[in-house]
């Protein structure tokens, strides 16, 4: 059990947060294991490196990330007055979200599940 006011136990809670700028997209309708594949290609590399191999991956989960890329960089323009050009990905994740169920109709009178799944995708940047 933590010691102390309730607004003291907030404020160390508080102290020990992440400043790093960072965005996410949360139920994506990718898989996590194909939004991981593209994530892959562009852990630690510099933001422009990464902005361009999104732009010319042909996966559908690049352009969601190229989109989430660019709002991580806009967060740390803004809001943490970082440089664009000393900007790389320092962490990038895709969590599992809810998963869709839906009917497909078979032969026979059977039916065949069909499970649409979802993910919670996260960037984090840092400067070099």
């Amino acid at each position: 059990m933590a010691k102390g006011h309730r607004s003291q136990i907030k404020r160390e809670r508080n102290a020990n947060k992440d400043t790093r700028p960072s965005a996410k997209l949360s139920y994506a309708r990718v898989s996590v294991q194909k939004a991981c594949f593209v994530l892959d290609a562009i852990r630690g590399k510099d933001v422009t490196t990464a902005l361009a191999i999104l732009t010319y991956n042909p996966r559908y989960a690049s352009s969601l990330i190229k989109k989430l890329l660019e709002s991580a960089i806009a967060n740390a323009e803004n809001n943490n007055g970082m440089n664009r050009e000393n900007l790389y990905i320092a962490e990038c994740y895709a969590n599992k979200g809810p998963t869709m169920k839906r009917v497909q109709p078979r032969a026979q009178g059977r039916a065949y599940r069909i499970e649409k799944r979802m993910s919670h995708i996260t960037l984090v940047l840092d400067e070099r």
